[in-house]
C-alpha cells in the first residue's frame, strides 16, 4: 500500500484495527477519520455492519496523516461473516 505509515511494533502510532467503515463503494483503499468507527473485535465490526446503510466491516491500518494533513485509515481487508 503506497503512502501509508507502516505498523510500528514499538509504538501505537499506526496499528491494525477492526472497524465499521461508512463508504459509498467498497472500491476505495483509504478512508477519512470521520467515516471509520473502531470496534474491539472483528466479530463486533461484522455485527455492526449494515450494507443497506453503506456500513462495512473491515480491518484497517491507521490512523495516519495524508499529504493534505488529514487523518486517514487504510484498508487492510474487508471482513465478512465467513472470515470469523
Amino acid at each position: 500500500m503506497r503512502g501509508y505509515v507502516p505498523v510500528d511494533p514499538q509504538t501505537s502510532v499506526s496499528s491494525y484495527q477492526y472497524a465499521v467503515v461508512f463508504v459509498p463503494k467498497r472500491s476505495r483503499g483509504r478512508f477519512p477519520f470521520n467515516s471509520v468507527t473502531i470496534k474491539e473485535s472483528a466479530e463486533l465490526a461484522v455485527e455492526h455492519s449494515d450494507t443497506e446503510k453503506k456500513l462495512y466491516a473491515a480491518q484497517v491500518i491507521g490512523p495516519s496523516k495524508s499529504s493534505e494533513g488529514q487523518s486517514i485509515f487504510y484498508l487492510s481487508k474487508w471482513l465478512e461473516d465467513n472470515d470469523l
